[in-house]
């Protein structure tokens, strides 16, 4: 099944943000450095990694060990302060960052489904993040933390009566898909630099770029 077959399947689609939505990897990459790393390039570069190669993780989990790595007792005072301090460094950089290409019009104008988004960004930080990007109406529910996951599609399942078979999971992250198989949800990978190694056996559809996606069906039909 292609892409764009899986697209077209599916009643209800999960979406995650980061890396899916838009290209905000990077930002929040810099940002456990500045806050976690204490200075010194090895534990920078560690950090890094590891965050590329688990994006579905919350900043409760990795930033805990980030501060352990650079030699900080991670203190649940200091591991607050360090998530405070986080949250105000990625807010610009992901309000800005650039947009997957092909997400923000299909989510804008694709009325024959039901959107959900799935994040491991703390609920009330991406409820904010929806609000101020205008995509309110493109979701009928919004999931972040402390919620998990995997926990958020079985709540979209009941909320909304939907049957797993004729949901989908939109995602970039071993997280992901993790959570979409745990409740028999079809998959939907999108591709990019930083998940290649993460990904190298997935067999499945897949996406770079969602305008190539969805160009190939409007030359389909054309």
């Amino acid at each position: 099944m292609t892409a764009l077959e899986r697209l077209d399947a599916a009643a209800f689609v999960f979406w995650d943000f980061d890396g899916t939505i838009k290209e905000t990897l990077e930002v929040k990459a810099e940002a456990f450095v500045e806050v976690c790393a204490g200075g010194r390039p090895d534990v920078a570069a560690q950090i890094r990694r590891h965050h590329h190669d688990h994006g579905g993780l919350s900043r409760f989990e990795k930033i805990p060990l980030y501060l352990r790595w650079s030699g900080e007792e991670a203190s649940p005072q200091r591991v607050t302060d360090a998530c405070d301090a986080f949250a105000a460094r990625v807010w610009h950089g992901v309000i800005h960052s650039a947009w997957v290409p092909g997400v923000e019009s299909y989510l804008r104008a694709d009325d024959r489904r039901r959107f959900a988004l799935v994040s491991a960004t703390p609920q009330d930080e991406l409820a904010a993040i929806v609000e101020t990007l205008g995509l309110s109406s493109c979701f009928n529910a919004v999931y972040g933390a402390p919620i998990s996951k995997a926990d958020a599609i079985a709540l979209g399942l009941a909320r909304y009566n939907v049957k797993a078979e004729s949901a989908l999971m939109v995602g970039d992250a071993r997280a992901d898909v993790d959570a979409a198989g745990r409740h028999q949800v079809p998959f939907l990978l999108r591709r990019h630099a930083r998940n290649v190694e993460v990904f190298e056996d997935y067999r499945g559809p897949s996406f770079h770029v969602l305008t190539d996606v969805l160009a190939v069906g409007i030359a389909a039909t054309a």
